[in-house]
């Protein structure tokens, strides 16, 4: 009989809930979608495409307007399919088997995924019980460890903080023989990007993506923004025809709207807000029942120690967050949303305090 090796032998599929709720609140996907006159012209482009022809390989015109939206040259910049893909290529890629990764112990779980796939061990630096990072640890244990690729996101997906600037500059420059993967997802909700100097290490690899602020998580498009060396290497390892041309059409259509981007990100970040003051009055008003993080993403963080139980009541209640053993995390939807959210939250800690 044939027999699995031991790398995939006990892995299982990842299953998504697919249940239907009525509020969502799980994923931290936008609550907004393109406005009707964008998807006409990205339906009116999309009558354009020759389907019996492969994608562009290279994605030119996609890389283009995503390097216009940020201010980029394009020859630093390469489309995936969603940032996922991209994370496996660079750890399949990157990493030698046997050799050390460094991930965060509270950190997006498909990093150590890949990397496991890759045949790499993981070295888990811990954050602090306040789920801040401890640079001088993180720098510390990368070398003691002999780490030869560090891998996290900034702002910090599932905890909500973020690494400002100089802190992320000191890691990179800290460890000049280790590849630093900062995956900025959440970037555009706060104002500590590094994407301006990439091109200034050539130890960076910048991840991002336009399922959050863009609002296309169905469409999958993500980017590596890097020097020029480590984007051919990425481009030289990757699937050649990776990004659909549906996708590539859909995303540079949108990218091209900077005004209406700008508004829905303001939107999103008013909503995150408006979110992070009544959970902090809640906090307040029930204390020593949930610790509420201060976040610069498009989610809420908190610490409770009933957070399974709550998880469960709002479930009954229709509305789906995340359970992560002590914490949870919300994502901020549309105002009716939150509010829905907001009332059975002090229900909930009503009946338990």
């Amino acid at each position: 009989m044939y027999t699995l090796n031991e790398k995939i032998r006990d892995l299982v599929p990842y299953e998504p809930n697919k249940e239907e709720y009525p509020i969502k609140l799980d994923s931290n996907e936008s609550f907004l979608r393109v406005p009707e006159y964008v998807m006409a012209e990205v339906i009116q482009n999309l009558q354009g495409i020759q389907f019996n022809r492969y994608p562009d390989p290279t994605a030119d015109v996609l890389c283009a307007n995503y390097a216009s939206a940020y201010g980029l040259n394009a020859e630093n910049v390469v489309a995936g399919n969603g940032s996922d893909e991209l994370i496996n290529i660079i750890c399949n890629s990157f990493l030698m088997a046997g050799e050390k990764y460094g991930a965060f112990s509270s950190d997006f779980s498909m990093y150590s995924f890949y990397a496991h796939l890759a045949g790499a061990k993981g070295v888990f630096i811990p954050q602090n019980n306040d789920f801040t990072v401890d640079v001088d640890r993180v720098i510390e244990t990368c070398k003691a460890e002999e780490v030869r690729m560090l891998i996290f996101s900034n702002p910090c997906n599932p905890t909500s903080l973020g690494l400002e600037k100089d802190e992320v500059r000191r890691i990179i420059t800290s460890l000049p023989d280790t590849l630093i993967v900062l995956d900025e997802a959440y970037m555009d909700f706060w104002d500590q990007s590094l994407l301006e100097e990439v091109t200034e290490y050539d130890n960076l690899i910048i991840l991002k993506t336009l399922s959050k602020a863009f609002g296309l998580a169905a469409v999958r498009c993500g980017f590596a923004v890097a020097n020029e060396r480590l984007i051919r290497v990425i481009k030289a390892v990757k699937s050649p025809f990776n990004v659909n041309t549906m996708t590539q059409v859909f995303a540079s259509t949108l990218l091209k709207h900077k005004a209406e981007n700008k508004a829905a990100l303001r939107q999103i970040k008013m909503s995150t807000e408006d979110l992070q003051n009544a959970f902090d009055e809640l906090s307040e008003k029930y204390p020593g029942q949930m610790e509420v993080k201060k976040s610069c993403t498009n989610f809420i963080t908190v610490k409770m120690p009933q957070a399974r139980d709550y998880f469960v009541f709002l479930k009954e209640k229709g509305i789906l967050i995340r359970f992560y053993g002590p914490f949870i995390r919300v994502t901020a939807g549309n105002r009716s949303e939150n509010a829905q959210l907001i009332k059975f939250t002090e229900q909930f800690l009503e009946e338990n305090k």
